[in-house]
């Protein structure tokens, strides 16, 4: 693949930032979007706009086509065996709380395990804590180790008899660890456990397969794999949708309504009350397509590339720490960085001066900083359409940070 012809695919990276060319280095909080998913979009509003599976007319029809079409390319996309298995979300986010409200709360009783691990993202924490609280159930983290990596005899040792659902991010947003999600879901299973998996920082990077993960819920987000925000999926066994009661209640939803009962339709449309996210799913279909045809193999393999000069070039600049696992193959395509004496917001405002966009904060992962021990990190995250380049002119403004603070200081 040639990542500087993919460039040209993205307009907003044709533009100047603070006098200098746009670097764009943030694709782990959103990923920007190819003219293929911006006309996509563009199309439906200009020529078939209308409400799905509702009515008989052209643009119903129209509309009604795409959304499901773009149901059947997400299956695809993720090896699931039926489209009665995708259910459009918000996004990662709402797709766990799905299954933590829904099967969580019906499966779950005090004296149960929930386990997840201390590299979680926010919205892979909070909804367990809360099902935790609603049912009793005792909420249990996987340790790390050193490198921030996830050892499977510690996994062997918290899961138990007692564990009913194990959730774990494939991904990490901070660390780059790529977790075994499928000897987790193993462990889990054998345990009488179900998986769920965060996918948000997999999905848009490399292939999934989640009949070969053998995961059960497997979560991810349109807007991180050159899609439109607002929409994501939630992929879950058939045999245990079929037996999860919805957690949206109104239209679309429904079989039947009476005064003081109501049935719901079959899968998959019983999770997806109201008028659904149409011109999202529609989009996502186009990014999925875009991505495709470029292939998530190379897409991977350029990723981590990249993540391999990024750690040699920045390991090169005194004083920075870089965490997460040192060795490339086992890195995704990002890099979270600490300056000695230098706050990583100033680390970003600088950086920013300079044209060049990077995350600072705590990444939505308040538990994994304390384990860093820090309060924030610096995050430079990597997709098909970087380039050396961009990691030279990040490296740049890495030193030219560093020797301005030591001016000021």
């Amino acid at each position: 693949m040639n990542a500087r012809e993919i460039r040209e695919l993205f307009p907003i990276l044709n533009q100047e930032v603070n006098g200098s060319p746009l670097v764009y280095l943030d694709s782990a909080a959103t990923s920007q979007k190819p003219v293929q998913v911006i006309e996509a979009l563009d199309k439906y509003y200009r020529e078939y706009n209308s409400n799905v599976h509702r009515g008989v007319h052209t643009l119903g029809t129209r509309a009604t086509d795409g959304y499901e079409g773009s149901r059947e390319k997400v299956r695809k996309f993720i090896n699931a065996k039926s489209i009665e298995e995708i259910i459009f979300t918000r996004g990662t986010t709402t797709a766990i709380n799905t299954v933590a409200a829904s099967y969580g709360r019906d499966h779950l009783k005090e004296g149960d395990e929930i386990v997840i691990s201390y590299m979680e993202h926010h919205s892979n924490i909070i909804p367990w804590q809360q099902v935790a609280k609603q049912t009793g159930a005792t909420l249990k983290y996987i340790d790390l180790q050193e490198d921030g990596t996830i050892s499977l005899d510690t996994v062997r040792e918290v899961v138990t008899e007692n564990t009913k659902i194990v959730s774990i991010m494939q991904v990490s947003n901070v660390l780059g660890v790529m977790n075994p999600i499928k000897e987790i879901a193993e462990i889990a299973h054998q345990n009488g456990a179900i998986m769920v998996v965060d996918g948000a920082q997999s999905a848009p990077h490399m292939k999934i397969d989640v009949q070969d993960l053998n995961c059960d819920f497997f979560a991810f987000s349109g807007h991180k794999m050159c899609g439109p925000t607002g929409i994501g999926v939630l992929y879950g066994k058939k045999a245990l949708l079929e037996k999860m009661e919805p957690v949206e209640f109104g239209g679309e939803m429904i079989d039947f309504v009476g005064l003081y009962e109501s049935t719901w339709k079959e899968l998959p449309w019983k999770f997806e009350g109201g008028t659904p996210i149409i011109a999202g799913a529609i989009g996502l279909g186009a990014a999925i397509d875009f991505l495709n045809e470029i292939g998530l193999d190379n897409i991977e393999k350029h990723e981590h590339a990249l993540a391999a000069y990024a750690m040699d070039k920045m390991s090169e600049i005194d004083g920075m720490t870089i965490y997460g696992p040192k060795e490339a193959g086992k890195r995704a395509g990002l890099v979270t960085f600490n300056i000695d004496d230098v706050h990583p917001h100033d680390v970003a405002t600088v950086l920013d001066a300079e044209g060049i966009a990077v995350r600072a904060g705590h990444h939505c992962a308040q538990p994994l900083m304390k384990w860093l021990k820090a309060s924030a990190t610096a995050r430079a995250s990597f997709y098909l359409y970087n380039t050396e380049e961009d990691i030279d002119k990040l490296v740049a403004g890495l030193v030219k940070t560093k020797e301005y603070f030591s001016d000021v200081f």
